[in-house]
């Protein structure tokens, strides 16, 4: 488990993870060299994943964003197999998610505008195998979007 130190910087880590290591380790009252091992511990514990970039798919003309959710037939052995494959091969797909519950699978989908999101929702998202029943919500605003926790 992470001690105090180690949330600290996991902390201001997720504030501003373009920071550099000795303003982080001088923010987390640590030496560099002390940040660098624990940084070195926390990603061989698997605490630390890999860093990613965050893309504002709007400012790639990207305008339209759905999350649709999908209730498969579950009578179909390989109805989540299937499912999942014939998604990964959507290209506007950018998440697909399990869940337990009412709802199977969540896909995120991306579209330039409402045109290409009909010719994507008719040509790739109805095709998909096995649903039983399906939802969409399309994206109007993003409130809140944080990665910080409270450590």
């Amino acid at each position: 488990m992470p001690d105090t130190t180690d949330r600290r910087i996991l902390r201001h880590l997720l504030a501003d993870p373009e920071l550099p290591n000795a303003e982080l380790a001088e923010r987390a009252g640590v030496t560099p060299a002390s940040l660098w091992r624990r940084l070195d511990r926390l990603r061989e514990d698997g605490v630390i994943g890999a860093f990613e970039a965050r893309i504002d798919w709007r400012k790639l003309g990207y305008e339209v964003q759905v999350s649709l959710r999908f209730t498969l037939d579950k009578t179909e052995p390989r109805a989540f197999d299937n499912f999942i494959a014939a998604a990964r091969k959507v290209p506007e797909v950018t998440e697909i998610q399990t869940f337990l519950g009412s709802v199977d699978m969540r896909l995120s989908v991306i579209a330039r505008d409402m045109a290409h999101w009909q010719q994507i929702y008719r040509e790739s998202i109805l095709t998909l195998p096995h649903v039983q029943d399906s939802d969409a919500l399309m994206l109007v605003s993003t409130i809140k979007d944080v990665q910080e926790l409270p450590l």
